[in-house]
């Protein structure tokens, strides 16, 4: 029995090499991030927590510190809403900040003049566990996850038996709301993606808080009523033990750049670290990891796509906002894509 253990400790550890591996090629090359790119700092305030948003007016926004808060394009620091407790933003086609705010369980839209629309707070009778990241089809229909982090007591949306549901929604219109991703489908939606052609959601699945929890980058058909086809889930990535995927964003190529792993272990579930913390950018049709920016400060959560041509991929990670400059656009909804 000794002398199995040992093997497999050698399997497990010559697989982590090979991962490993895998993560340093992939940062050499050139696909996405231009060869020997690095991210810089923007800023160090604590601001950068997750949700980062580009606007051509007002700069970048971000959640931390409670906040909704605002990078100028001259540099400075504003708050934007004070005590909004949100977490991930989203521009839609008309320029009006869509936001998930975990601390009221709620989906908020705000227009350009800073009136908030409320959109949902609650389904099938129920308030949301804690509304977490955003994403558009062309129809205009919003897509949100509802995990749940920091103890399953913060949890409010359950199935008929009583088992927890931290899945994806879809918002047709304020108020009109329907579950496309349940317990059946992912253990923890965090990151949401919808394909440019409507065809694909892409969900990081990061149950991080015990051993052997969902830590994959998943892929469903998504009908033309946005509902999801069943049987359709496709494994495109598993960060194993390290930490799992966080925000997804594309770029008009239609590669993934997924913000997640972990560079220090985070004890005792997230041990491994050959899944450095940074930015995987991924092929949406086959999951091959293409290329890897790693980032320093850990933890690494979501990304956006910014600057005057679009060529500018701002990374939110403990608290610090980061640049780096891309080979090609990314894909948004506003300003509208080139």
């Amino acid at each position: 029995m000794p002398c199995l253990l040992v093997i497999v400790a050698q399997v497990i550890a010559a697989l982590a090499s090979l991962i490993a591996s895998d993560v340093e090629r992939a940062s050499d090359s050139g696909v996405a991030f231009p060869t020997g790119a690095t991210a810089e700092v923007v800023s160090a305030t604590g601001a950068g927590g997750e949700g980062p948003a580009w606007d051509a007016e007002w700069g970048l926004l971000s959640t931390g510190k409670g906040r909704i808060n605002r990078r100028s394009l001259d540099g400075q620091d504003i708050v934007l809403r004070e005590d909004a407790g949100a977490n991930g933003l989203l521009f839609d086609p008309q320029g009006r900040l869509l936001t998930c705010e975990p601390k009221r369980r709620r989906v908020t839209r705000m227009a350009r003049d800073g009136t908030i629309e409320l959109l949902t707070e609650s389904f099938d009778g129920q308030p949301y566990n804690q509304p977490n990241d955003l994403a558009l089809d062309s129809k205009g229909r919003i897509y949100f996850s509802d995990a749940c982090y920091g103890g399953q007591q913060n949890i409010r949306q359950r199935s008929g038996d009583g088992r927890s549901i931290e899945g994806v929604y879809r918002i047709d219109a304020p108020g009109k709301v329907s579950r496309v991703l349940g317990n059946d489908d992912v253990e923890r939606a965090n990151g949401v993606l919808v394909s440019a052609d409507d065809r694909f959601l892409f969900v990081t699945d990061n149950c991080n808080d015990r051993h052997g929890g969902s830590r994959k980058l998943w892929r469903f058909a998504l009908r033309d009523d946005g509902s999801v086809e069943p049987g359709s889930r496709t494994l495109l990535y598993d960060w194993a033990a390290s930490r799992g995927g966080d925000g997804i964003k594309h770029d008009i190529e239609g590669r993934l750049y997924v913000a997640g792993g972990n560079t220090k272990p985070q004890l005792p579930f997230e041990p491994d670290t050959s899944r450095p913390g940074g930015i995987y950018v991924f092929d949406p049709n086959d999951g091959r990891l293409l290329q890897f920016l790693p980032v320093p400060t850990d933890e690494v959560t979501n990304c956006c796509f910014g600057g005057p041509d679009g060529r500018d991929l701002f990374i939110t990670a403990g608290g610090t906002l980061y640049k780096v400059r891309t080979t090609t656009p990314g894909r948004v909804w506003w300003p509208q894509s080139p």
